[in-house]
């Protein structure tokens, strides 16, 4: 009866047990389900997530244990999007979860404690926001990974809590506040990485307390003082990065005692002092960059103790002295950067020779000698920058034989000798600059082979003779054969040159007439053939080159009239065609109207009456013939020309005096009685009166929309603090004519305010629309905007600045082209230098344009904090090269054919976004770069820090 009893028991537990089992795993399943819920899944990647189809454990991306409990969710890179649940918290047996690499959003559930099993946990490159949970521990948990989202607030007191962690990434957020001390009692920590946020205060000195550490990342940050000494006992560190920060002092010695370290980098800082050279003891050491600082000192012999350094990048410092010859015994020296410091004395003449240099920029010192034979013994060589040294002597023969080379920058310098006729085939060269140097001969004399040359300049030396009839590529972008001795003609070979974006040929001797297979040549941008010896007329098909932007004839013998359509090129804004011989009328369209008298003097030309002011001609007259039939048919047309140019004239004055800046009184009490009104458009001021304008009408972006007398207009009122200066100008506002720029109609001016009359322009603001545009709608409205910016600082009269340029003040028109609304340049916005309206300013805010094309993120979001951050995060992201952590998900898709102009888009945004607003470009090189590579299939800079380039 008992052995009964006893079974019955047995039989009553297996059973509770099955039953509980059955419970878990139903209430692990809803758990699955609700995930699933929570998420859009574009990709199908939760397809077989179906109740009853199968065990959830042969779900994709589930993972169960021996007892059928989930184990492991591994749901990576799957473009899964939308709010994390809570219920991913609530598995009681998951001890792995991996979400990285998808659109999740939102904040990170606070249940995340309740996880007690867990171990593994990572929610990188997403797009959560908010702060770190607090008050969290997870017992258990060994790796943390939140890196490259939005998560904001300062990094919890309790962090310490987390006692068994071994890997803690933070990293590419925009947490605030300093590092907590209590971090060190962590006492397993291994891989610490809070870079690109925005922590402020010193590196906790407790951090050598912390003796498992492998690696630390605390770079792009805003850390201050110095370099704690404590760090330099962490002997089983291999990896300290600590750049763009703004540390101070010197370079601890201590650092000297980490034996095992094998990447150190302390870049962009701002470290004084020369190097430790107890450094030098580093016996390990793989890749050493200590550049963008304010170190001193010469560069030590002991640098030979490193045998096993790779990479050595110590420049824009002040270094002094001679290159170290010792550098020549180095095996596995790869990149050897010494470029903007002030080094002396020769080039180690082994350089190269032991060693497998595949970079080498000693570019900007006081370098003298010659350049070593054995600087492409590797036959690795790719990049070799010397310019802007002292150095002499002819190019070595043996980079005639190096065919490994890409790069070659060696202009101004006091080099010699002629082109080896080896050096004008490499294969693999594609920008080739050896510009201001003594170098001479005949280029045409050598067979050009360079197929993949895309760059060429061979301007300020002494070549002479024909020119070359191909340099052997199809991709020739930019061609500077200027300030030389050429004497022959163009070849008509130049025409083939269909990528050509830049033609420079101005001084030499270079003769017979420009040719018309010039204008085969689309994308030719700038152009200049001045100070030579052209003859003949212009050709009239330069007229048909849509891009042209520089046309500069002058000095030369060339003849004829101005082919009128010229002045219709929409592009072209900055033409010379001074001390030739042309005659005739100056067209009055395009570049031509607003041309200046240096730009034409030297000429027979003549002005179409008074319409031209600014190029000093005096009008046209009747030209006298010999012939009776002329004398009459010329009398007779003169009559009509008379009578078609006095109806000119009466329109003329007319429209003078409509555009007149007049005074007048107003019944509206609300704006003032007194006014002042100044049309910019004869059909605005014969439509419109100051009571249509006073009388506004819908509200409408800021401003009004209002439809008078059939016309469209967009009106906006200015407050009464308006400078002196905006009125004195704003002539020059008013005559602004660009694709790009929105025309202003009329402007009035009271005691009490004033208002702008723009035309109307049917679209929507660029911030309104940007999140659902494609790649080539991001670069069209790049190109248009950054053409717009050209002509207002470049090609007006006085420069004009607009001050505050976002998207918000950028308009999409029905034709798909960026639209620019100029205003008064008073704004909320202040950028990084002054607060004050510049060139650079303007600048700076295209390229925070830029990179919102490019992230989908501005500079108002609040995740960022700080207004600058999203530089500071942009900067982060290109450095790191992963572009599919920083690109629009919607842009994704585009990378995979466009990643190399995705890059260098970003990299042109860096640049206009520099902190020092004199390191930033002009409008018109901006304009021109991404002109170029945005029209090209122009490659990637292929490294993450390009130096000098």
């Amino acid at each position: 009866m008992a052995s009964i009893g006893s079974k019955w028991i047995m039989c009553l537990i297996v059973f509770v047990l099955f039953y509980m089992q059955q419970v878990k795993s139903s209430s692990e399943l809803e758990l699955l389900l609700s995930m699933k819920t929570s998420m859009k899944d574009p990709l199908g990647s939760l397809h077989d997530w179906i109740p009853r189809s199968q065990s959830f454990c042969h779900w994709n991306g589930v993972v169960c244990d021996d007892l059928s409990h989930v184990a492991k969710i591994e749901l990576s890179g799957k473009n899964l999007s939308g709010k994390l649940s809570e219920t991913i918290f609530n598995f009681p047996h998951v001890e792995s979860i991996d979400l990285s690499n998808n659109q999740l959003y939102g904040e990170i559930p606070s249940n995340i404690s309740t996880c007690l099993a867990l171990r593994f946990l990572n929610l990188s490159n997403n797009n959560f926001t908010g702060p770190l949970p607090q008050g969290s521990r997870i017992p258990l948990v060994e790796t943390l990974d939140l890196s490259n989202n939005m998560i904001s607030g300062k990094i919890p007191e309790n962090i310490g809590l987390f006692s068994r962690l071994k890997v803690l990434d933070f990293g590419g957020n925009v947490l605030v506040g300093s590092i907590p001390k209590s971090i060190a009692n962590i006492s397993s920590l291994e891989f610490l990485t809070l870079a690109s946020n925005q922590l402020i205060g010193e590196i906790p000195r407790e951090l050598g307390l912390l003796k498992n550490l492998k690696l630390i990342y605390l770079g792009y940050n805003n850390l201050s003082d110095g370099i704690p000494e404590e760090i330099g006992e962490l002997s089983s560190l291999y990896h300290l990065d600590l750049v763009y920060n703004n540390l101070t002092g010197e370079i601890p010695s201590s650092l000297g005692n980490l034996t095992n370290l094998e990447y150190l980098f302390l870049y962009i800082n701002k470290l004084t002092g020369p190097i430790p050279r107890s450094l030098f003891n580093l016996k390990k050491i793989i890749s050493l960059d200590l550049s963008d600082n304010f170190l001193f000192g010469e560069i030590p012999e002991l640098i030979s103790q490193l045998q096993n350094l790779e990479v050595l990048q110590l420049f824009a410092n002040n270094f002094t002295g001679r290159i170290p010859n010792t550098l020549s015994s180095l095996p596995r020296l790869q990149v050897l950067q010494l470029w903007s410091n002030k080094l002396s004395g020769e080039i180690p003449k082994d350089l190269g020779k032991h060693n497998n240099l595949t970079i080498l920029d000693l570019s900007t010192n006081n370098l003298t000698g010659k350049i070593p034979e054995t600087i492409c013994y590797s036959n690795h060589l790719f990049k070799l920058i010397l310019f802007s040294n002292s150095l002499h002597g002819e190019i070595p023969v043996s980079l005639s034989h190096c065919k490994s080379l890409q790069r070659v920058r060696l202009q101004n310098n006091h080099l010699t000798g002629e082109l080896s006729p080896e050096f004008t085939k490499l294969p693999l060269v594609y920008f080739l600059d050896i510009s201001g140097n003594n170098l001479f001969g005949s280029i045409s004399e050598r067979r050009w082979d360079m197929p993949s040359l895309q760059m060429l300049n061979l301007a300020r030396n002494k070549f002479f003779g024909t020119l070359p009839d191909s340099f052997g590529s199809k991709k020739l972008e930019n061609l500077d054969l200027s300030e030389n001795d050429f004497n022959s003609t163009i070849p008509k070979n130049f025409g083939e040159l269909s990528e050509l974006m830049e033609l420079k040929l101005g001084s030499n001797k270079l003769s017979g007439e420009i040719p018309n297979e010039l204008s085969s040549c689309k994308k030719i941008v700038s152009l200049d053939l001045s100070h030579n010896r052209f003859s003949g007329q212009i050709p009239t098909s330069l007229s048909e080159m849509q891009v042209l932007s520089l046309l500069d004839l002058s000095m030369n013998e060339l003849s004829g009239e101005i082919p009128p359509n010229l002045g219709k090129v929409e592009s072209l804004v900055l033409v010379n065609i001074s001390h030739n011989h042309f005659s005739g009328y100056l067209p009055s369209t395009g570049a031509f109207l607003a041309i200046n008298s240096s730009a034409v003097v030297g000429n027979q030309l003549c002005a179409r009456g008074d319409d031209d002011i600014t190029s000093g001609l005096t009008p046209c007259k009747s030209l006298k013939k010999s012939s009776i039939w002329w004398f009459f048919l010329t009398f007779l047309l003169g009559i009509l020309v008379l009578l078609v140019f006095s109806a000119l004239v009466v329109v003329f004055i007319q429209r003078r005096r409509e555009l007149k800046l007049k005074k007048v009184e107003s019944t509206t009490q609300e704006y003032g009685n007194n006014w002042e009104i100044q049309f910019f458009d004869s059909k605005a001021s014969k439509s419109i009166t100051l009571d249509d304008i006073l009388g506004i009408g819908v509200s409408y972006k800021g401003g009004f929309y209002s439809e008078i007398s059939n016309m469209q207009v967009f009106v906006k009122k200015l407050n009464v603090n308006i400078p002196t200066s905006f009125w004195t100008n704003i002539q020059e506002l008013g005559n602004i004519r660009h694709p790009n720029v929105v025309k202003i109609l009329a402007a009035c001016k009271s005691e009490k305010g004033g208002i702008l009359v723009y035309e109307y322009v049917q679209g929507k603001d660029l911030s309104e629309v940007i999140r659902v545009m494609s790649w080539e709608r991001r670069q069209k409205v790049a190109i248009g905007i950054s053409r717009a910016l050209k002509y207002l600082h470049c090609s007006c009269s006085q420069s004009i600045f607009i001050g505050d340029l976002s998207t918000r003040k950028v308009i999409i028109d029905g034709k798909d082209e960026p639209r620019l609304r100029l205003s008064l340049p008073i704004t909320s916005y202040v950028g990084p230098e002054y607060n004050g309206i510049s060139e650079k300013r303007d600048i700076h805010g295209f390229g925070l344009v830029l990179i919102e094309l490019l992230t989908g993120k501005n500079r108002d979001d609040a995740e960022f904090g700080k207004r600058e951050s999203i530089v500071d995060w942009a900067r982060y992201c290109y450095s790191e090269c992963h572009l599919e952590t920083w690109i629009e998900p919607l842009l994704k898709s585009d990378a995979v054919n466009n990643q190399n102009k995705m890059v260098e888009m970003m990299n042109v945004a860096l640049q206009c976004t520099a902190s020092e607003p004199a390191a930033r470009p002009c409008a018109s090189d901006v304009a021109k770069t991404l002109d170029s590579f945005v029209r090209s299939n122009s490659c990637g800079l292929g490294l993450k820090r390009c130096g000098s380039v």
